[in-house]
C-alpha cells in the first residue's frame, strides 16, 4: 500500500509541476506557428503583378499605370467612380506609401478607362504570355486624337532584351510588340 501511495504521489509531483511546463511549451509552440504564418502571410512586391496587388489593396480602383524605380515602384490608381487619384509608391516589402491623393478628378477623364475589359493585370499576363520575362512598367494609353486605346506593358527578358508591348484593351491581344537589347539596337 505504501507503494502505490508513493507511486501516486510521484505522479501527482510529476503532474503538478509537468503541466505547467507542458502548458508553457504547447502555448510556445502555437506561438510559433503564429508567428511564422503571420510571417509567410506578409505580401511582398517583388513584381508588378504583386505590387499592383497591394496597391488595390491600399487604395480599390483600376490601376492606370506602374512602373519599377529600383527596388520601388510606382503605381497610379483610378477610383472606380473616376473621381478619385492616387499615386502609390510600393516597397519591395509590400508596404505601401501615399505619395498623393486626389478625390476631385473629373469622371469623364477616365471613363474609357474605367470602362476597358481588359485591367493593367490581364494586360501585363498578356504580354508575358507573348513574351517571358519580369513586367517593368504598364500604362493606359489614352489616345486625345480619338485613335485606339491601349495598355503598353514593357518587359524584360532574362537575356537583357525589352520588350514594349501594345495589348488591346477590349481584347488582351498583343497588338504590336517591339525588342529592344541593353545596348540600344532595335529588333523589330
Amino acid at each position: 500500500m505504501k507503494r502505490t501511495t508513493c507511486i501516486s504521489a510521484a505522479a501527482s509531483v510529476v503532474l503538478i509541476v509537468g503541466g505547467p511546463v507542458s502548458a508553457a511549451t504547447a502555448a510556445s509552440a502555437d506561438t510559433a506557428r503564429t508567428v511564422t504564418a503571420a510571417a509567410a502571410a506578409v505580401p511582398t512586391a517583388e513584381t508588378a503583378e504583386q505590387a499592383s496587388a497591394a496597391a488595390l489593396k491600399h487604395y480599390p480602383g483600376v490601376v492606370e499605370s506602374l512602373d519599377k524605380d529600383g527596388t520601388v515602384w510606382h503605381v497610379d490608381v483610378i477610383s472606380k467612380d473616376g473621381k478619385g487619384h492616387a499615386e502609390l509608391e510600393v516597397a519591395a516589402d509590400g508596404t505601401v506609401t501615399e505619395e498623393n491623393l486626389d478625390t476631385d478628378e473629373n469622371p469623364a477623364e477616365h471613363k474609357d478607362l474605367i470602362a476597358a475589359k481588359v485591367t493593367a493585370e490581364q494586360a501585363m499576363k498578356a504580354a508575358l504570355a507573348a513574351h517571358p520575362g519580369q513586367v517593368w512598367s504598364v500604362s493606359w494609353q489614352d489616345d486625345e486624337d480619338g485613335g485606339a486605346h491601349y495598355w503598353e506593358v514593357e518587359v524584360r527578358s532574362s537575356d537583357g532584351k525589352t520588350w514594349d508591348a501594345h495589348v488591346d484593351h477590349a481584347t488582351g491581344k498583343v497588338t504590336q510588340s517591339d525588342s529592344n537589347s541593353n545596348n540600344g539596337d532595335d529588333n523589330n
